[in-house]
């Protein structure tokens, strides 16, 4: 365990929802190490969406940061980090620990919590930064998971592991709310149903929804179960040309209707998940749920795939992966794979997948 004790600590993960939900168990680690710390969550508006479920949190502070812009948008406005910087200084952090993927950088984030007076400065960084971290944690190979690195950040600080195993609590209005959807839709409680996720957080990773749609129009002919596709708002079209693959009331669509908890609560309640490589992959690992996942070559398999649910990943080798990129210039020849596949798949992983049966939630689950 840590000799040094922190009234206040900062967690520092600017990422998407998947990534949030595989901070989970450094955030049970950190709680484990400091019961009576209170911890804030610093993350983007994205991973904001996955805070009421996490453990070991007190607080969340939502934040665009500049160092994670992707686009060259942002506009000059150096005033904005400055009050940015005070509002932590504000809080008097005792610590940060930053967590970071492979390709991220953690001297900027640490450099902000320096001039915030944060005398505790942890992260792992390949790359040299002078004293911008007080305690760097090895670099680990690129390949590992997330799950994992963000564990070896913590051992570094002498914070033990507490398992590996994602932790999400679903609260009580979001189950309730997930049980009016899916019952409005005419799925009851206890009916099996499979969700398909068609979204992904760039176009290099989401399969072709045509195939996808004739892999739904596969599965409710030969297993009769119904279809929920399930997504943001922008997934609607993607939505509508699934629902029009199938015959008349045997898929339904939720995108855009849920919240991420809500979406979690129906993840938790289907027997299957259809998804790409994207946020619908960690809810369904987190909660156990069997998932057949399209994973494009943008990335390593390794470094996110599902670890504690049934799955089946499907990618064609190619040379470019991992590119790492958010379009492909080769028509995804990655995810060049035959809707009958994905069917197949998902076909075996209904019938051999355990546990067999869906937690339908009516009250907080943790999971």
């Amino acid at each position: 365990m840590p000799e040094k004790r922190y009234g206040r600590i900062l967690a520092v993960r600017l990422d998407n929802v998947g990534d949030v939900v595989m901070l989970s168990p450094a955030l049970r680690a950190l709680r484990g190490a400091f019961p009576s710390s209170h911890i804030t969550l610093l993350c983007s508006k994205a991973g904001a969406t996955v805070a009421p479920m996490l453990p070991g949190t007190d607080e969340t502070i939502v934040h665009r940061a500049l160092w994670q812009d992707v686009s060259g948008a942002f506009p000059f406005d150096p005033a904005a980090e400055q009050a940015f910087i005070a509002s932590l200084a504000a809080r008097r952090f005792d610590a940060a620990f930053i967590f970071t993927s492979f390709s991220q950088s953690p001297f900027p984030p640490a450099y902000a919590c320096y001039l915030a007076g944060i005398p505790q400065r942890f992260g792992e960084s390949k790359e040299f930064g002078g004293s911008l971290l007080t305690v760097a944690a090895p670099p680990l190979p690129d390949h590992v998971h997330q799950v994992d690195r963000n564990l070896h950040l913590l051992a570094a600080a002498g914070i033990p592991a507490d398992g590996t195993q994602m932790e999400l609590h679903i609260p009580p209005s979001a189950a309730a709310r997930a049980n009016e959807l899916l019952t409005a839709t005419g799925i009851g409680a206890g009916v099996p149903f499979v969700a398909l996720a068609p979204g992904a957080s760039c176009d290099a990773r989401r399969y072709d929804t045509t195939r996808l749609a004739e892999a739904a129009r596969l599965l409710v002919e030969r297993t009769g179960l119904p279809i929920v596709v399930v997504g943001t708002a922008a997934d609607t079209p993607a939505a509508e040309q699934i629902l029009s693959a199938v015959r008349p009331g045997a898929a339904v669509s939720l995108a855009g209707a849920t919240s991420v908890p809500e979406l979690a609560a129906v993840i938790c309640a289907a027997s299957l998940l259809v998804t790409n490589n994207s946020g619908p992959l960690h809810l369904a690992d987190a909660f156990g749920r069997p998932q057949v996942v399209l994973y494009s070559g943008t990335e390593f398999e390794e470094q996110w795939r599902p670890r504690h649910s049934p799955a089946v990943l499907q990618r064609k080798p190619t040379a470019c992966s991992p590119c790492f990129a958010f379009t492909c210039p080769y028509d995804k020849e990655c995810l060049d794979i035959d809707p009958a596949t994905v069917a197949a798949a998902a076909l075996r992983l209904l019938e051999t997948a355990a546990p067999a049966a869906p937690t339908r939630p009516n009250e907080e689950v943790a999971l």
